[in-house]
């Protein structure tokens, strides 16, 4: 028996650790936290000074069993998990659930997994940061009371199944936010005014000259004036004015960074982009990939140093030594950079590469020279007018870090394309080939991607690096939030030209608004958020939630103990629950958009059991109401009374098929088609309004071919499992769980008897659906509970 027992939150980090120690070192992991709050009820003792009731899960009790048989056989144990607060609290969980003594139990930390930083590590032991542990308990304990409190209020007054989250909830208000921002835009138009001229450079050789005036005409008349009074005009160069300008390069990559550059340069998902980061820390190939500081250690300036010089020379060496601003961040944290700057690339998944080597480039580039430039301008008078032309261009001198590495934006706005100038000379006449005054309309408030939410919740300082990639994961899950694309709209828009004495007057037709991979909130989204700010309006501020931050950072270095500050927010927090359940309103979201002009009855919208639909009809009226689902890309907020109408007209009769009738509808889950009991989803690329008997029989065809392909085999005498395809593999299923199949063997040739034996070996399964059954089932009693008004439980807290 080894007598050191490393304990790490990971089997991927075990393994690679396991390499640098030698055999007295045993490695095993915990695979994350081996206890949380209790699932039933509210898991916090409120007469016990919040005193927090942590259970061992049930999949980790065989785990736990088994890490504390090792550890007592061990001389020492050293706990080894993540750095952050996150890690602290795993390892005290660890020793408390392990009941580890003291004088046995090292805790270590290293902010890369290199052989060099674990022996050090080893080296230079500590002990448990309690403050660092408080801190993650408070963040637990107040989203746990948040969360819980709220979420029954929401099943009462909104709809049954919500719930609220005190970070993710503000995060879906500022998708509400800027959704109706974007609605109740109204585009303002202007012409923009370009040219291109001939002349001919300082040796003699002909050129063309594009310029562009730096103001816009608001009217069309203006605009036009403008062209008639070019219509004859000379055109001088006024001045050439030539400035040097540098670019500098970004600091290394935080959480956040890494999350934003990965989604606009590599299209990757925050929550993938965190996956992937994982695992190139814990294969040793990167340091911790969750953290706010930019600092660079000593070791990796040197280095990067080194390369630069051997890869481009010691002009491009710029040694920098970044401050990070970000409030709370620690210092004595690193960057997210490469452990060895000398590894361009690594093995691994394409994804993985990818990601290495924009994290490399981004870390490399940090260290390199600036890049100098020389800006160019040239000014041109317009006889008889009071505007000037002006041409712009760029020319990189040295391209220092550009020769590496250049930061994304996620700016939308128009780009100038800045070229090198021509050489010319003051007064020099340019004589215009066109002259063109095109319509153009102010921009929208863009709506947010995943990246740019980041740098929003960033910098209103809410959340923290290892909160971002859950947090907006979360309200997608939660269909608060739904990310998509929307097509382009059609819009025509103006063109004036000026081009051999004549003005030509056209309209011309451009695509507008597409959108991709952006963030939208759902009807439910909105309605929550509107009852939420209504009732709550300080857990949905959003100073409130970075003080809520300020005051975990203040609890991490020791300044504020963390009962305090719960038992601070508790005592104002819980009567407002109180009062809310009892006095607030039903909130529906409901918008009357007009009469129905068949019936004479009220038309509107709400949201309803399954979803939002849109009602003719009142309750308080004799006849019943009549009801219909809304299409997934329609919104209660900006549906019109004409589209509602069409919705009354499904479900339709679109022909018949094998003499059963084939009808298209919408449902709880979107449109469909319903044919022989048996219902049929519709591609989102069709219109249910549209579809015809022939596209209706192609989509039962595809499913029907789908469903063959999908059963591989069934066994049993009662057809008891299914061996199945699936979207990522072969799986079978047996009392509706569903079990894996190991890799390399062949589907076809499982037994029932086979499938016994893998269903004794993976226990985790069936437990997973009995964990989901009793999460179920305390829901309703919660909901139960709530509808009694029996939320004063919880209010015997310490005073």
């Amino acid at each position: 028996m080894p007598k050191n027992l490393v304990i790490v939150e990971s089997p991927a980090k075990a393994k690679t650790i396991e390499k640098f120690l030698g055999k007295d070192y045993q490695v095993m992991s915990s695979f994350g936290h081996i206890r949380d709050l209790a699932e039933k009820g509210i898991g916090i003792d409120f007469e016990n000074n919040y005193e927090p009731q942590y259970v061992v899960s049930s999949d980790k009790k065989k785990l736990v069993s088994e890490l504390k048989k090792v550890s007592k056989d061990a001389e020492t144990v050293w706990l080894a998990s993540d750095e952050d607060r996150e890690g602290e609290a795993i390892a005290w969980h660890l020793y408390e659930e392990l009941k580890l003594k003291k004088d046995t139990t090292r805790r270590i930390v290293f902010h890369e997994i290199t052989k060099e930083a674990i022996l050090h590590a080893i080296e230079t032991p500590r002990d448990i940061d309690i403050n660092l542990v408080d801190a993650q308990q408070a963040r637990r304990v107040l989203d746990r009371i948040v969360g819980f409190e709220l979420s029954p209020i929401l099943w009462r007054k909104v709809r049954p199944s919500l719930s609220a989250g005190r970070v993710q909830s503000v995060a879906v208000r500022l998708i509400v936010e800027r959704e109706r921002e974007i609605n109740q835009f109204v585009a303002e138009a202007s012409y923009r005014v370009s040219a291109i001229f001939n002349s001919v450079d300082n040796n003699g050789k002909p050129i063309e000259l594009k310029a562009e005036l730096p103001q816009r005409f608001p009217t069309k008349a203006e605009a036009m004036a403008f062209l008639e009074l070019c219509n004859g005009a000379q055109f001088n160069i006024d001045s050439i004015i030539t400035k040097p300008a540098k670019k500098s390069p970004a600091p290394p990559f935080t959480t956040s960074t890494l999350q934003q550059e990965a989604a606009r340069k590599l299209g990757y998902s925050v929550s993938q982009t965190m996956q992937i980061a994982q695992r190139l820390y814990e294969a040793g190939k990167i340091t911790y990939m969750r953290t706010d500081s930019v600092n660079l250690s000593d070791l990796a300036l040197g280095t990067s140093k080194a390369e630069i010089i051997s890869m481009a020379g010691q002009k491009y060496v710029h040694t920098r030594k970044f401050n990070t601003k970000t409030k709370g961040a620690q210092e004595a944290h690193e960057a997210i950079r490469p452990t060895y700057m000398n590894a361009h690339t690594v093995e691994g998944t394409a994804q993985e590469k990818r990601l290495y080597e924009l994290i490399w480039k981004r870390t490399i580039a940090s260290q390199m020279s600036d890049a100098e430039l020389e800006k160019t301008s040239i000014y041109i008078t317009v006889s008889g007018s009071k505007y000037q032309f002006i041409a712009t261009g760029e020319v990189i001198v040295f391209d220092g870090f550009l020769k590496v590495y250049m930061e994304s934006s996620d700016d939308e706005q128009d780009t100038v394309d800045e070229s090198l100038l021509p050489a010319m000379k003051n007064g020099e006449e340019l004589y215009p080939m066109e002259i063109v005054a095109q319509e153009r309309f102010s921009q929208k408030p863009p709506r947010y991607t995943e990246a740019s939410l980041v740098r929003k919740l960033e910098e209103l300082g809410i959340g923290r690096p290892s909160t971002y990639a859950p947090t907006i994961s979360t309200i997608q899950n939660r269909l608060y939030v739904e990310k998509g694309d929307r097509q382009p709209d059609k819009r025509d828009f103006n063109v004036l030209k000026l081009k051999g004495g004549k003005i030509t007057d056209q309209i011309k037709a451009e695509n507008t608004g597409a959108e991709k991979s952006k963030l939208f909130p759902t009807d439910i989204g909105m309605v929550v958020t509107d009852f939420l700010t209504e009732y709550f309006p300080e857990i949905l501020n959003y100073n409130f939630t970075a003080d809520v931050e300020k005051e975990f950072d203040s609890i991490a270095d020791g300044d504020i103990k963390w009962r305090v500050a719960i038992d601070k927010f508790y005592k104002k927090f819980h009567p407002i629950v109180e009062d809310t359940m009892k006095n607030s309103e039903r909130q529906v979201g409901e918008r009357i958009l007009g009469v129905d002009p068949k019936s004479g009855r009220q038309l509107s919208v709400k949201i309803g059991k399954y979803g939002p639909l849109a009602q003719i009809g009142t309750v308080e009226e004799e006849e019943k109401p009549v009801f219909a689902s809304l299409r997934r890309d329609q919104s209660i907020e900006s549906i019109t009374l004409e589209e509602a109408l069409e919705l009354f007209k499904l479900p339709r009769q679109v022909g018949e098929y094998e003499d059963k009738v084939m009808t298209v509808a919408i449902g709880r889950f979107g449109p469909y088609i319903r044919h022989d009991n048996t219902f049929y989803s519709l591609p989102k690329t069709d219109d249910p309004m549209d579809i015809t008997a022939e596209r209706a029989i192609e989509i039962i065809e595809e499913k029907r071919e789908v469903e063959k392909n999908r059963i591989i085999q069934t066994l049993g005498d009662n057809s008891e499992i299914q061996v199945l395809n699936g979207r990522f593999g072969p799986y079978f299923t047996c009392d509706k769980v569903n079990y894996k199949i190991p890799k390399g063997t062949d589907p076809t040739t499982l037994t029932f008897e086979k499938c016994q034996e893998l269903i004794a070996a993976q226990p985790e399964a069936a437990n997973k659906k009995k964990s989901f059954g009793r999460k179920a089932a305390a829901a309703k009693t919660d909901k139960k509970t709530s509808a009694k008004g029996k939320t004063s439980t919880k209010s015997k807290a310490k005073k």
